[in-house]
């Protein structure tokens, strides 16, 4: 392995980021939850809680930072995003569609024999998925990999990883955040979806993360803790994160699980359950 001296940092050209206003992000979002209410209750399985926390990070994400071009889904210079807490994958999927990655209808085969569109992410299947998913804690290290190998090849490309708070359990996780900061990774953002919420309770009951915070401080990174509900602050955070010389940035989305659905927020049945169609109808009506 190289060392820190030996990788070339560079200069990362402008990003062309879109102009859409937060009224509109706010519109995409709404519309982003409504297919994976759809989806989640066509197949009769997934994971709504975590992908409907996470949707505000991921639109901002591919509808205003990213530089990423549907139509070359392995174009080299492409930012790429990994999403590790690989259940959430039907929101990432309603992004990739509504970005023109595959067709909108296909949204609907999630979890189908023969479909792209596996429970969790699989990149020699879908379109625009860096990361073939399943099981939590691995993404950041993968992540760790892809950014440092843009700056061996020096490549401009930025690299950002989405985990969930329940696999910060993991002692990989740790692992990778000690090595991006080892290595200056600053082509290197994490965001935490911090909802609070694992499989079967509240994190703090499973395994005490905190001082959260503090720990990535600890190991190097710069922090930055924000709402994941507010597109300003998001959009913000992620700015910021461009800016950063020299280490690693991570950013502590504070969320709320099921966000959007009210029977669903805070409801750790959701994590791992479909609706029914009678409250898939009632979620979408919320989300109207």
């Amino acid at each position: 392995m190289p060392n820190h001296a030996e990788i070339s940092s560079g200069v990362a050209p402008q990003i062309n980021k879109s102009n859409l206003s937060v009224a509109e992000l706010k519109e995409i979002a709404k519309n982003l939850r409504r297919h994976v209410v759809k989806m989640i209750a066509t197949a009769g399985s997934g994971h709504p809680g975590g992908s409907l926390s996470a949707t505000d990070i991921i639109t901002a994400l591919y509808f205003k930072i990213l530089r990423h071009d549907p139509q070359n889904p392995r174009w080299p210079d492409r930012d790429r995003f990994v999403l590790s807490k690989g259940h959430a994958a039907p929101i990432l999927y309603a992004a990739l569609a509504e970005s023109g990655y595959f067709p909108v209808e296909e949204l609907l085969t999630l979890r189908k024999l023969d479909s792209r569109l596996q429970g969790h992410t699989d990149r020699n299947l879908t379109p625009g998925v860096e990361m073939s998913a399943g099981t939590l804690g691995q993404g950041l290290s993968f992540a760790v990999g892809i950014a440092l190998a843009g700056k061996l090849d020096r490549r401009y490309y930025c690299v950002y990883v989405l985990l969930s708070d329940g696999e910060c359990d993991e002692g990989q996780t740790w692992e990778a955040a000690l090595s991006a900061a080892h290595y200056g990774l600053d082509n290197l953002v994490a965001i935490v979806d911090r909802n609070r919420m694992q499989l079967s309770d509240w994190t703090r009951c499973v395994m005490n993360l905190e001082p959260f915070v503090e720990k990535w401080q600890a190991f190097g990174w710069h922090t930055i803790e924000i709402d994941g509900h507010d597109f300003d602050q998001i959009i913000a955070a992620l700015q910021e994160s461009q800016n950063t010389k020299a280490k690693p940035t991570v950013i502590v989305a504070r969320t709320t699980k099921g966000k959007g659905v009210s029977f669903m927020e805070n409801n750790v049945a959701f994590h791992g359950k479909a609706p029914t169609p009678e409250e898939a109808e009632k979620a979408l009506k919320e989300l109207e």
